[in-house]
């Protein structure tokens, strides 16, 4: 890996941008140039074989469109980076000596399929990015850094583009932004790149998502620009023209991690220090709670009185509702506290029934 790319690799916030798919050899050019002409874009991205959930859908140009992104880095100056999925795509991207590799969430979902991309990528000194599963399984994402990393790929990133969730309308793939913020924790060092794109699948939402990831700490943004937009031969409702690429990179906010500000970090460690000593308070709270729901297991045990008890739990989640709404408590945030409470309480009582 040549020192440019290490340097783009590192910077921070990294912004990677292009379209959708690789079209014409016209279209690549012409979009890399404007996108280059922002002043805003670091390495320049295109779908060269698309994975579609159909048959018959634009499935990429395929290997044809590589040349295309590489003469748009002669003119640009632009690092290129593609989609891989298979070995063979590993093998024409590096021939054609591209600067950077992503794995998308079809492949992140299938452990063999990322094993066969890692594989080819064993012994290469290449940046390789590896997009969270489609469905929500921090282990196959996991799995699937161990694995690159486990070959010898020294610069391995994550990229967030939301999770598929039954019932979900708002976006195209919900964020669930606590799952990508517990890789974080799990790979303290490793970039964290959010999608906004496949995320929303709709351009309205793109500005106020990428910020909600800067505002999460979140490394950079892999946003689709296309020069045409609504005439894209795919994901044409989720694509930006270069020209607004650039008005929303100006609106962002971007935040930094520290400070050395000495008032911001007193102030910090004083209100840090509240919330320790309260959740100290609420964990002790909790284990109080417990042991009376060892003693009511234990009177249910010997009534032979079922566990569950629908009505008292929704008498609780609606007193819940009121109070929390009097606090500032969200209803989906009581809902899943006071579920993982209950749950608790389910298992405390069911190893007294059983014990």
């Amino acid at each position: 890996m040549n020192d440019e790319i290490l340097t783009k690799w590192n910077k921070r916030p990294l912004i990677i941008s292009g379209p959708c798919s690789a079209e014409t050899e016209e279209q690549m050019i012409e979009t890399a140039t404007k996108l280059a002409a922002t002043g805003k874009v670091d390495v320049l991205r295109a779908g060269i074989w698309k994975p579609r959930t159909k048959p018959g859908l634009f499935e990429g140009i395929g290997t044809k469109g590589l040349p295309w992104l590489v003469a748009a880095k002669k003119i640009t100056g632009l690092p290129i980076t593609v989609e891989v999925a298979t070995a063979k795509h590993v093998e024409d991207a590096l021939q054609f000596d591209l600067d950077m590799l992503w794995i998308g969430a079809r492949t992140t979902v299938n452990p063999f399929s990322v094993q066969e991309v890692a594989d080819a990528l064993r012994g290469v000194d290449v940046p390789v990015l590896i997009k969270n599963p489609i469905n929500p399984d921090l282990e196959l994402w996991t799995g699937g850094i161990e694995r690159l990393q486990k070959v010898g790929i020294k610069e391995v990133g994550m990229i967030h583009r939301g999770f598929s969730s039954y019932g979900n309308t708002e976006y195209r793939n919900a964020p669930m932004w606590h799952l990508p913020i517990e890789m974080k924790r799990r790979f303290v060092g490793i970039p964290l790149i959010c999608d906004p794109s496949h995320i929303c699948g709709n351009r309205h939402m793109l500005q106020s998502v990428a910020q909600k990831s800067i505002d999460l700490g979140f490394d950079g943004l892999m946003l689709e620009s296309h020069i045409d937009p609504d005439n894209a031969w795919s994901d044409a409702n989720q694509q930006i023209a270069p020209e607004r690429l650039s008005e929303l990179l100006d609106a962002l906010i971007w935040r930094s991690e520290t400070t050395t500000e000495q008032e911001f970090i007193t102030a910090l460690t004083t209100l840090r220090e509240q919330i320790n000593q309260l959740d100290d308070e609420l964990l002790t709270i909790l284990g109080q709670r417990m042991k009376i729901s060892d003693k009511i297991g234990a009177y249910k045990k010997n009534n032979n009185i079922t566990i569950l008890q629908t009505n008292r739990w929704n008498d609780i989640l609606e007193k819940a509702f009121t109070k929390g709404d009097t606090l500032g408590l969200s209803k989906e945030f009581i809902v899943k506290y006071f579920d993982a409470i209950h749950l608790e309480s389910i298992n405390h009582q069911n190893k007294v029934m059983n014990s």
